[in-house]
Protein backbone atom coordinates (compact mmCIF):
# COMPACT_ATOMS: atom_id res chain seq x y z
CA UNK A 1 0.00 0.00 0.00
CA UNK A 2 1.39 3.40 -0.68
CA UNK A 3 1.56 5.16 2.59
CA UNK A 4 2.87 8.46 0.97
CA UNK A 5 -0.92 10.05 0.75
CA UNK A 6 -1.95 9.86 4.71
CA UNK A 7 1.52 10.94 5.83
CA UNK A 8 1.22 14.17 3.66
CA UNK A 9 -1.92 14.63 5.14
CA UNK A 10 -0.95 14.59 8.75
CA UNK A 11 1.88 16.30 8.27
CA UNK A 12 -0.59 18.58 5.88
CA UNK A 13 -2.79 18.58 9.59
CA UNK A 14 0.04 18.89 11.59
CA UNK A 15 1.25 22.21 9.70
CA UNK A 16 -2.62 23.31 10.00
CA UNK A 17 -2.45 23.17 14.08
CA UNK A 18 0.87 24.80 14.37
CA UNK A 19 -0.07 27.00 12.30
CA UNK A 20 -3.52 27.89 14.54
CA UNK A 21 -1.44 28.12 17.63
CA UNK A 22 0.73 30.47 16.47
CA UNK A 23 -1.04 33.09 14.32
CA UNK A 24 -4.64 32.85 16.47
CA UNK A 25 -3.61 33.47 19.46
CA UNK A 26 -4.63 37.40 19.46
CA UNK A 27 -1.16 38.25 20.12
CA UNK A 28 -0.01 41.96 18.75
CA UNK A 29 3.51 41.63 19.12
CA UNK A 30 6.30 40.58 21.17
CA UNK A 31 7.20 41.03 25.02
CA UNK A 32 9.74 43.47 25.80
CA UNK A 33 12.82 41.59 27.04
CA UNK A 34 14.68 38.05 25.50
CA UNK A 35 13.52 34.55 25.51
CA UNK A 36 14.76 32.14 27.95
CA UNK A 37 17.29 29.90 26.93
CA UNK A 38 16.28 26.42 25.63
CA UNK A 39 18.50 23.58 27.50
CA UNK A 40 20.34 24.37 30.70
CA UNK A 41 23.78 22.61 29.63
CA UNK A 42 24.05 19.97 31.75
CA UNK A 43 27.20 17.85 31.11
CA UNK A 44 25.24 14.73 29.96
CA UNK A 45 21.95 16.25 28.65
CA UNK A 46 22.29 19.61 27.48
CA UNK A 47 19.14 20.07 25.86
CA UNK A 48 17.11 19.50 29.53
CA UNK A 49 15.50 22.35 31.11
CA UNK A 50 14.83 26.03 30.21
CA UNK A 51 16.62 29.22 31.74
CA UNK A 52 14.95 32.56 32.52
CA UNK A 53 12.48 31.27 35.30
CA UNK A 54 12.05 29.07 38.34
CA UNK A 55 9.06 26.77 38.75
CA UNK A 56 7.12 27.10 42.07
CA UNK A 57 4.31 24.31 41.48
CA UNK A 58 2.81 22.46 39.29
CA UNK A 59 -1.10 21.25 39.35
CA UNK A 60 -1.42 18.47 37.41
CA UNK A 61 -4.72 17.09 36.05
CA UNK A 62 -5.04 14.31 34.10
CA UNK A 63 -7.36 11.72 32.60
CA UNK A 64 -5.44 8.60 31.30
CA UNK A 65 -6.86 5.70 29.93
CA UNK A 66 -4.34 3.31 29.86
CA UNK A 67 -6.54 0.25 27.61
CA UNK A 68 -6.17 2.76 24.87
CA UNK A 69 -3.16 3.90 25.93
CA UNK A 70 -4.16 7.67 25.43
CA UNK A 71 -3.88 10.62 28.27
CA UNK A 72 -5.44 13.77 28.18
CA UNK A 73 -3.81 16.50 30.79
CA UNK A 74 -3.84 20.09 31.77
CA UNK A 75 -0.81 21.39 33.62
CA UNK A 76 -0.81 24.71 35.52
CA UNK A 77 2.54 25.54 36.27
CA UNK A 78 3.72 28.70 38.38
CA UNK A 79 6.72 30.07 37.93
CA UNK A 80 9.05 33.45 38.62
CA UNK A 81 11.50 34.72 36.02
CA UNK A 82 14.35 35.17 36.55
CA UNK A 83 14.97 37.71 33.96
CA UNK A 84 13.22 39.99 31.91
CA UNK A 85 11.25 37.34 29.38
CA UNK A 86 10.03 37.56 25.41
CA UNK A 87 9.58 33.43 25.09
CA UNK A 88 10.04 30.57 27.26
CA UNK A 89 10.99 27.30 26.76
CA UNK A 90 8.88 23.59 28.02
CA UNK A 91 10.20 20.52 28.19
CA UNK A 92 7.67 18.20 26.54
CA UNK A 93 7.68 15.04 24.54
CA UNK A 94 5.60 13.56 21.82
CA UNK A 95 2.12 15.07 23.01
CA UNK A 96 -0.02 17.49 21.04
CA UNK A 97 -0.43 20.95 22.43
CA UNK A 98 -3.92 21.75 22.34
CA UNK A 99 -4.10 25.43 23.43
CA UNK A 100 -1.51 27.09 25.98
CA UNK A 101 -1.89 30.48 27.74
CA UNK A 102 -0.23 32.68 30.27
CA UNK A 103 -1.41 34.69 32.64
CA UNK A 104 -5.26 33.59 31.24
CA UNK A 105 -4.01 35.43 27.50
CA UNK A 106 -3.71 32.80 24.65
CA UNK A 107 0.21 32.63 24.15
CA UNK A 108 1.93 31.44 20.81
CA UNK A 109 3.23 28.11 20.42
CA UNK A 110 5.85 26.78 18.63
CA UNK A 111 7.30 23.25 18.41
CA UNK A 112 10.51 21.59 17.73
CA UNK A 113 10.65 18.03 18.88
CA UNK A 114 10.95 18.65 22.58
CA UNK A 115 11.27 21.87 22.80
CA UNK A 116 8.08 23.73 23.18
CA UNK A 117 8.46 28.01 22.70
CA UNK A 118 5.80 29.92 24.14
CA UNK A 119 5.54 33.51 23.45
CA UNK A 120 3.48 35.28 25.73
CA UNK A 121 0.84 38.08 24.24
CA UNK A 122 2.43 41.68 24.77
CA UNK A 123 -0.25 42.68 27.02
CA UNK A 124 0.83 40.61 29.68
CA UNK A 125 4.72 41.89 29.54
CA UNK A 126 4.39 43.53 32.80
CA UNK A 127 3.93 39.65 34.38
CA UNK A 128 7.09 38.20 32.55
CA UNK A 129 9.39 40.93 34.12
CA UNK A 130 12.50 39.53 36.33
CA UNK A 131 11.33 38.55 39.86
CA UNK A 132 7.25 38.57 39.08
CA UNK A 133 5.41 35.76 39.21
CA UNK A 134 3.62 34.02 35.81
CA UNK A 135 1.17 31.05 35.73
CA UNK A 136 0.98 29.54 32.68
CA UNK A 137 -1.65 27.02 31.46
CA UNK A 138 -0.47 24.09 28.59
CA UNK A 139 -3.85 21.44 27.52
CA UNK A 140 -2.40 18.30 25.61
CA UNK A 141 -3.34 14.96 24.72
CA UNK A 142 -2.37 12.16 22.98
CA UNK A 143 -0.33 9.05 23.44
CA UNK A 144 2.28 9.40 25.60
CA UNK A 145 6.28 7.83 25.02
CA UNK A 146 7.95 5.40 26.47
CA UNK A 147 11.83 7.05 26.19
CA UNK A 148 14.99 4.64 25.54
CA UNK A 149 17.58 6.42 27.88
CA UNK A 150 21.73 6.10 26.52
CA UNK A 151 22.48 2.98 28.45
CA UNK A 152 19.01 1.36 27.00
CA UNK A 153 16.40 1.25 29.93
CA UNK A 154 13.29 2.29 29.34
CA UNK A 155 11.35 5.57 30.89
CA UNK A 156 8.57 8.11 30.71
CA UNK A 157 5.37 6.67 30.46
CA UNK A 158 5.56 2.68 30.53
CA UNK A 159 2.14 -0.10 29.77
CA UNK A 160 1.91 -2.23 32.52
CA UNK A 161 0.22 -5.55 32.73
CA UNK A 162 -2.88 -3.64 33.97
CA UNK A 163 -2.34 -0.09 33.75
CA UNK A 164 0.62 2.26 33.26
CA UNK A 165 3.52 3.47 35.36
CA UNK A 166 5.47 6.65 34.58
CA UNK A 167 9.17 7.11 35.82
CA UNK A 168 11.50 10.18 35.09
CA UNK A 169 15.16 9.56 35.67
CA UNK A 170 16.92 10.96 33.71
CA UNK A 171 14.42 12.49 31.17
CA UNK A 172 11.16 10.72 31.47
CA UNK A 173 8.35 12.98 32.82
CA UNK A 174 8.59 15.37 29.70
CA UNK A 175 7.10 11.84 28.12
CA UNK A 176 3.26 13.09 30.58
CA UNK A 177 3.43 16.86 31.63
CA UNK A 178 5.81 19.54 30.02
CA UNK A 179 7.76 21.54 32.42
CA UNK A 180 11.33 22.42 33.41
CA UNK A 181 12.90 19.37 33.38
CA UNK A 182 16.32 19.59 35.06
CA UNK A 183 16.66 18.03 39.01
CA UNK A 184 18.43 21.91 39.40
CA UNK A 185 14.57 23.32 39.21
CA UNK A 186 12.31 22.04 41.86
CA UNK A 187 8.28 22.59 42.45
CA UNK A 188 6.17 21.71 44.94
CA UNK A 189 3.13 19.49 42.75
CA UNK A 190 -0.52 18.86 43.31
CA UNK A 191 -1.40 15.77 40.60
CA UNK A 192 -4.93 14.78 40.02
CA UNK A 193 -5.59 11.36 37.76
CA UNK A 194 -8.65 10.57 36.26
CA UNK A 195 -8.74 6.68 36.03
CA UNK A 196 -11.30 4.15 34.53
CA UNK A 197 -13.30 2.92 37.55
CA UNK A 198 -11.56 -0.44 39.56
CA UNK A 199 -8.43 1.25 38.95
CA UNK A 200 -6.08 3.32 41.27
CA UNK A 201 -3.72 5.68 40.70
CA UNK A 202 -1.05 6.32 43.01
CA UNK A 203 1.47 9.48 42.75
CA UNK A 204 3.67 11.44 45.24
CA UNK A 205 2.78 12.91 48.25
CA UNK A 206 -0.34 12.94 50.75
CA UNK A 207 -3.51 11.47 49.12
CA UNK A 208 -6.00 14.30 49.58
CA UNK A 209 -8.99 12.77 47.72
CA UNK A 210 -10.05 9.75 45.83
CA UNK A 211 -13.81 10.56 44.20
CA UNK A 212 -16.03 8.35 41.84
CA UNK A 213 -18.20 9.42 39.05
CA UNK A 214 -20.05 7.28 37.11
CA UNK A 215 -17.19 4.67 34.96
CA UNK A 216 -14.40 6.79 36.67
CA UNK A 217 -13.02 7.46 39.73
CA UNK A 218 -10.11 10.40 40.30
CA UNK A 219 -7.02 10.55 42.90
CA UNK A 220 -5.90 13.34 43.78
CA UNK A 221 -2.53 14.02 45.62
CA UNK A 222 -0.56 16.55 47.12
CA UNK A 223 3.24 17.13 47.10
CA UNK A 224 3.90 20.01 49.24
CA UNK A 225 7.77 20.00 49.35
CA UNK A 226 10.30 20.68 46.49
CA UNK A 227 10.48 18.10 44.05
CA UNK A 228 12.61 17.24 40.87
CA UNK A 229 10.94 16.79 37.60
CA UNK A 230 12.95 13.27 37.54
CA UNK A 231 11.39 12.09 40.91
CA UNK A 232 7.88 12.98 40.20
CA UNK A 233 5.37 9.77 39.16
CA UNK A 234 2.07 8.01 38.33
CA UNK A 235 1.10 4.28 38.79
CA UNK A 236 -2.11 3.08 37.42
CA UNK A 237 -3.51 0.15 37.88
CA UNK A 238 -5.12 -2.66 40.27
CA UNK A 239 -3.47 -2.09 43.69
CA UNK A 240 -3.81 -2.82 47.18
CA UNK A 241 -3.18 -0.22 49.38
CA UNK A 242 -2.30 0.57 52.91
CA UNK A 243 -2.30 3.84 54.77
CA UNK A 244 -1.32 4.50 58.28
CA UNK A 245 0.68 7.20 60.36
CA UNK A 246 3.74 6.65 62.03
CA UNK A 247 4.14 7.96 65.54
CA UNK A 248 6.19 11.17 64.22
CA UNK A 249 3.18 11.88 62.14
CA UNK A 250 4.53 10.73 58.47
CA UNK A 251 1.86 9.24 56.30
CA UNK A 252 2.88 6.21 54.96
CA UNK A 253 0.85 4.75 51.92
CA UNK A 254 1.52 1.63 49.78
CA UNK A 255 0.21 0.25 46.96
CA UNK A 256 0.97 -3.16 45.81
CA UNK A 257 -0.25 -5.00 42.14
CA UNK A 258 -2.71 -7.22 43.52
CA UNK A 259 -0.27 -10.52 41.68
CA UNK A 260 2.19 -9.51 44.40
CA UNK A 261 0.38 -7.55 47.35
CA UNK A 262 0.91 -11.24 49.43
CA UNK A 263 4.62 -11.94 48.88
CA UNK A 264 5.23 -7.91 49.56
CA UNK A 265 3.74 -7.38 52.59
CA UNK A 266 5.83 -8.54 54.82
CA UNK A 267 8.40 -6.57 53.00
CA UNK A 268 6.21 -3.18 52.81
CA UNK A 269 5.18 -3.30 56.48
CA UNK A 270 9.12 -2.65 57.13
CA UNK A 271 9.01 0.99 55.78
CA UNK A 272 8.35 2.59 59.15
CA UNK A 273 11.75 0.60 60.90
CA UNK A 274 14.07 1.36 57.79
CA UNK A 275 12.64 5.27 57.65
CA UNK A 276 13.53 5.42 61.68
CA UNK A 277 16.78 3.74 61.40
CA UNK A 278 17.80 5.75 58.52
CA UNK A 279 16.69 8.94 60.24
CA UNK A 280 19.09 8.42 63.08
CA UNK A 281 22.03 8.31 60.84
CA UNK A 282 21.05 10.52 58.28
CA UNK A 283 18.53 13.55 60.34
CA UNK A 284 15.00 13.83 60.36
CA UNK A 285 12.90 12.22 57.54
CA UNK A 286 12.68 15.44 55.11
CA UNK A 287 8.97 14.84 54.03
CA UNK A 288 5.51 14.88 55.19
CA UNK A 289 4.50 11.40 53.48
CA UNK A 290 6.40 7.91 52.56
CA UNK A 291 5.98 4.71 50.94
CA UNK A 292 6.06 2.39 47.74
CA UNK A 293 4.44 1.50 44.65
CA UNK A 294 5.13 -2.72 43.90
CA UNK A 295 4.25 -3.91 40.92
CA UNK A 296 4.44 -7.03 39.05
CA UNK A 297 7.63 -8.52 37.54
CA UNK A 298 8.51 -7.50 33.64
CA UNK A 299 6.43 -4.17 34.20
CA UNK A 300 9.81 -2.05 34.58
CA UNK A 301 13.69 -3.30 34.61
CA UNK A 302 14.48 -1.28 37.70
CA UNK A 303 13.61 0.05 40.77
CA UNK A 304 13.75 4.00 41.28
CA UNK A 305 13.81 6.10 44.28
CA UNK A 306 10.27 8.43 43.45
CA UNK A 307 9.79 11.18 46.21
CA UNK A 308 7.87 10.06 48.87
CA UNK A 309 7.04 6.50 46.79
CA UNK A 310 9.79 4.34 46.02
CA UNK A 311 8.80 2.17 42.89
CA UNK A 312 10.14 -1.52 42.75
CA UNK A 313 9.10 -3.95 39.74
CA UNK A 314 8.69 -7.14 42.01
CA UNK A 315 9.07 -7.24 46.12
CA UNK A 316 12.51 -5.96 46.91
CA UNK A 317 14.80 -7.34 49.51
CA UNK A 318 15.24 -5.37 52.66
CA UNK A 319 18.81 -4.00 50.92
CA UNK A 320 17.24 -2.42 48.10
CA UNK A 321 14.44 -1.01 50.12
CA UNK A 322 17.24 0.39 52.18
CA UNK A 323 18.81 1.71 49.13
CA UNK A 324 15.67 3.23 47.83
CA UNK A 325 14.47 4.77 51.09
CA UNK A 326 17.89 6.46 51.65
CA UNK A 327 17.28 8.44 48.13
CA UNK A 328 14.79 10.42 50.01
CA UNK A 329 17.39 12.26 51.66
CA UNK A 330 20.33 11.20 49.42
CA UNK A 331 18.62 12.70 45.93
CA UNK A 332 15.34 13.31 46.10
CA UNK A 333 15.91 16.15 49.35
CA UNK A 334 19.23 17.06 48.77
CA UNK A 335 18.77 16.91 44.56
CA UNK A 336 22.10 16.71 42.32
CA UNK A 337 22.48 20.14 40.92
CA UNK A 338 23.29 18.40 37.55
CA UNK A 339 23.69 14.25 36.47
CA UNK A 340 27.23 14.78 36.32
CA UNK A 341 26.75 14.61 40.53
CA UNK A 342 24.73 11.28 40.34
CA UNK A 343 27.45 9.58 42.45
CA UNK A 344 25.93 11.91 45.51
CA UNK A 345 22.58 9.88 45.25
CA UNK A 346 23.70 6.40 44.51
CA UNK A 347 26.86 6.22 46.65
CA UNK A 348 25.27 7.28 49.57
CA UNK A 349 22.29 4.98 49.25
CA UNK A 350 24.38 2.20 48.47
CA UNK A 351 26.56 3.60 51.21
CA UNK A 352 23.16 2.87 53.73
CA UNK A 353 23.11 -0.21 52.06
CA UNK A 354 26.39 -1.73 54.00
CA UNK A 355 25.31 -0.04 57.05
CA UNK A 356 22.24 -2.30 57.21
CA UNK A 357 24.06 -5.09 56.60
CA UNK A 358 26.59 -4.12 59.08
CA UNK A 359 23.92 -3.46 61.91
CA UNK A 360 21.53 -5.86 61.04
CA UNK A 361 23.63 -8.92 59.95
CA UNK A 362 26.76 -8.45 61.65
CA UNK A 363 28.60 -7.75 58.04
CA UNK A 364 31.94 -5.69 59.32
CA UNK A 365 31.81 -2.86 56.99
CA UNK A 366 35.54 -2.78 55.91
CA UNK A 367 34.65 -6.00 54.24
CA UNK A 368 31.98 -4.64 51.82
CA UNK A 369 34.56 -1.98 51.30
CA UNK A 370 37.15 -4.87 50.34
CA UNK A 371 34.79 -7.06 48.12
CA UNK A 372 33.87 -3.33 46.09
CA UNK A 373 37.53 -2.19 45.81
CA UNK A 374 37.97 -6.03 44.28
CA UNK A 375 35.29 -5.38 41.90
CA UNK A 376 36.96 -4.30 38.72
CA UNK A 377 33.87 -3.14 37.48
CA UNK A 378 33.89 -0.03 40.48
CA UNK A 379 36.82 0.82 38.55
CA UNK A 380 35.77 1.71 34.73
CA UNK A 381 35.50 5.55 35.50
CA UNK A 382 35.78 7.89 38.34
CA UNK A 383 32.48 8.25 39.74
CA UNK A 384 32.13 12.13 39.75
CA UNK A 385 32.96 12.34 35.87
CA UNK A 386 30.85 9.24 34.24
CA UNK A 387 32.26 10.01 30.46
CA UNK A 388 28.77 9.77 28.47
CA UNK A 389 25.19 9.70 29.64
CA UNK A 390 25.16 6.32 29.29
CA UNK A 391 27.65 5.92 32.20
CA UNK A 392 25.40 8.08 35.10
CA UNK A 393 23.88 4.44 36.32
CA UNK A 394 26.54 2.14 36.21
CA UNK A 395 28.84 0.60 38.69
CA UNK A 396 31.58 3.24 39.79
CA UNK A 397 28.43 5.97 40.88
CA UNK A 398 27.08 3.09 42.78
CA UNK A 399 30.04 1.17 44.20
CA UNK A 400 33.02 3.44 43.97
CA UNK A 401 30.82 6.48 45.26
CA UNK A 402 29.69 4.43 48.71
CA UNK A 403 33.97 3.83 48.99
CA UNK A 404 34.28 7.43 48.70
CA UNK A 405 31.96 7.89 51.26
CA UNK A 406 34.00 5.47 53.57
CA UNK A 407 36.87 6.91 53.18
CA UNK A 408 35.36 10.24 54.39
CA UNK A 409 34.16 8.00 57.46
CA UNK A 410 37.88 6.93 57.87
CA UNK A 411 39.15 10.56 57.22
CA UNK A 412 37.05 11.99 59.93
CA UNK A 413 38.00 8.76 62.03
CA UNK A 414 35.26 9.18 64.62
CA UNK A 415 31.67 7.68 64.11
CA UNK A 416 29.92 9.88 65.95
CA UNK A 417 31.97 12.84 64.16
CA UNK A 418 31.12 11.13 61.41
CA UNK A 419 27.28 10.90 61.08
CA UNK A 420 27.29 14.59 62.27
CA UNK A 421 28.72 15.54 59.49
CA UNK A 422 26.46 13.75 57.47
CA UNK A 423 23.18 14.99 58.81
CA UNK A 424 24.77 18.75 59.06
CA UNK A 425 24.98 18.03 54.97
CA UNK A 426 21.45 16.62 55.08
CA UNK A 427 20.25 19.75 57.07
CA UNK A 428 22.53 22.24 54.54
CA UNK A 429 20.76 21.50 51.77
CA UNK A 430 17.30 20.38 52.57
CA UNK A 431 14.64 20.39 49.74
CA UNK A 432 17.40 21.90 47.48
CA UNK A 433 20.57 21.10 45.15
CA UNK A 434 24.03 20.10 45.86
CA UNK A 435 27.07 19.64 43.35
CA UNK A 436 29.98 17.47 43.73
CA UNK A 437 32.21 20.60 44.41
CA UNK A 438 29.47 21.62 47.09
CA UNK A 439 30.09 18.30 48.96
CA UNK A 440 34.01 17.85 48.99
CA UNK A 441 34.27 21.94 50.12
CA UNK A 442 31.79 20.89 53.29
CA UNK A 443 33.51 18.19 54.22
CA UNK A 444 36.84 20.05 54.36
CA UNK A 445 35.41 22.73 56.24
CA UNK A 446 34.02 20.27 58.46
CA UNK A 447 36.69 18.41 59.46
CA UNK A 448 39.23 21.18 58.85
CA UNK A 449 40.90 18.86 57.27
CA UNK A 450 42.69 19.17 53.64
CA UNK A 451 41.65 16.26 51.59
CA UNK A 452 43.09 16.76 47.93
CA UNK A 453 44.81 13.29 48.16
CA UNK A 454 41.07 11.31 49.17
CA UNK A 455 39.69 13.06 46.38
CA UNK A 456 42.07 12.49 43.62
CA UNK A 457 42.42 9.04 44.49
CA UNK A 458 38.80 7.78 45.30
CA UNK A 459 36.65 10.43 43.27
CA UNK A 460 38.52 11.44 40.28
CA UNK A 461 41.52 9.22 39.94
CA UNK A 462 40.82 7.13 36.93
CA UNK A 463 42.97 3.90 38.11
CA UNK A 464 42.80 1.91 40.94
CA UNK A 465 45.51 2.25 43.96
CA UNK A 466 48.13 -0.07 44.86
CA UNK A 467 46.35 -0.11 48.18
CA UNK A 468 43.29 0.41 49.80
CA UNK A 469 45.12 3.10 52.54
Amino acid sequence: MDQRTPVRRTARAAALVLLVLTTSTGCSGGVEGRPGSAGLRDPYFPKLGNGGYDVAHYDLVLDADPAAHRLRGTATITARATQDLSAFNLDLAGLTVDSATVEGRPAAVNRAGNELTLRPDAEVADRLRKGRTFRTVVRYSGSPLTITDPDGSKEGWLRTADGSVALGQPTGSMAWFPGNNHPSDKASYDIAVTVPKGLTAVSNGELVSRRGSGTTTTFRWHAPEPMASYLATVAIGRFETKSSTTADGIEVFTAADTTVAKDSARILARIPEVMKWEAERFGPYPFSATGAVVERHGDAGYALEAQTRSFFPGPPDAGLLVHEMAHQWFGDSVTPRSWRDMWLNEGFATYAEWLWEADKEGVPIQDLFDDAFADDDNWAFPPADPPTAADISQPPVYGRGAMVVHKVRQAVDDDKRFFALVKGWTKAHRHGNASTADFTAYVEKTTGQDLTELWDTWLYGRSRPASKG
